[in-house]
């Protein structure tokens, strides 16, 4: 269709946005939608104005409609009796000796499935909760068991820096953390420190590595032996923000810019680049 157009939207149980194609030229952002997803109808907010078809070869749906005022109240009944339905769902669990925390329950808009989000330890066998729940909810069932950060999205939380957890307000996906990323920046290694509210390492760690991995280019280790002037000294505190480095040895300790350090300190490069490669990546 020559008026074909596409449009982004996102769910409220998600921060990602999916796009899906139109030909109502009266639909625009911040309106309500009902589209059809893998898990059935939806009902989903327009995050953007109508653009181009996007650069991709897989198949985009269309949207079904415009929300109407029905929808809109089908909607939040859904969501209000979704709490009373995960409660049901965590009973029946609990009498059957599951080892499972129900801690989310959806509706597709028109009721025809009902999705349970749990957290275990080890794979649950459900066979017998899905009879129970379909049973009782006389709906398709679907049981997804996710891991404590995609809790902590789902739940939400404020972070060690005062605001909404980032995986809950803005992140769609979720990337590698590593250890090293603390190491970086120069951060003391304290584990429940450099954690977040789901127990893993906070994904913040990674929004400034690549600043610091540039910042620390060629620069020696901490707690590293340098000559400077002819002493030796060992490296016992480094700011990259401030260009700064302490150096200290049995008889005085000095505080120089790390562009002397670089350009008057002799050390091993070589030895400091290998040892900076062969370091272990904990990835969560």
């Amino acid at each position: 269709m020559e008026n074909l157009k596409y449009i982004s939207i996102r769910f409220e149980t998600t921060n990602k946005t999916y796009t899906f194609s139109t030909d109502d030229e009266s639909i625009r952002m911040n309106d309500a939608v009902v589209v059809e997803t893998q898990r059935g109808l939806e009902y989903g907010l327009v995050v953007t104005e109508p653009f181009d078809k996007p650069n991709v070869n897989m198949e985009i749906k269309p949207i079904i409609r415009k929300a109407t005022e029905e929808d809109r109240r089908q909607f939040e009944r859904n969501k209000s009796e979704a709490g009373e339905a995960r409660k049901r769902c965590q009973i029946e669990s609990d009498k059957l000796d599951l080892q499972m925390n129900v801690i989310s329950a959806e509706y597709t808009l028109d009721r025809q499935k009902i999705t349970f989000t749990y957290l275990a330890d080890d794979r649950v066998d459900f066979r017998e909760l899905l009879k129970v729940l379909a049973s009782i909810f006389h709906c398709r069932i679907d049981l997804r068991q996710v891991g404590t950060r995609d809790k902590a999205k789902m739940v939400s939380g404020v972070g060690v820096c005062g605001r909404e957890l980032c995986c809950a307000r803005f992140i769609g996906d979720f990337d590698r953390i590593s250890i090293n990323m603390a190491k970086n920046q120069l951060l003391a290694l304290n584990v429940q420190k450099l954690s977040g509210q789901c127990g893993n390492l906070m994904c913040c760690l990674k929004y400034e590595d690549d600043a610091y991995k540039k910042l620390r280019k060629d620069l020696p280790k901490m707690n590293s032996q340098v000559e400077f002037e002819g002493e030796r000294y060992r490296i016992t505190s480094m700011n990259v923000i401030n260009q700064t480095c302490k150096l200290e040895n049995p008889d005085h300790a000095i505080f120089i810019s790390l562009k002397e350090l670089i350009e008057k300190g002799k050390y091993n490069k070589v030895k400091q680049k290998n040892e900076s490669e062969e370091e272990s990546v904990a990835e969560q």
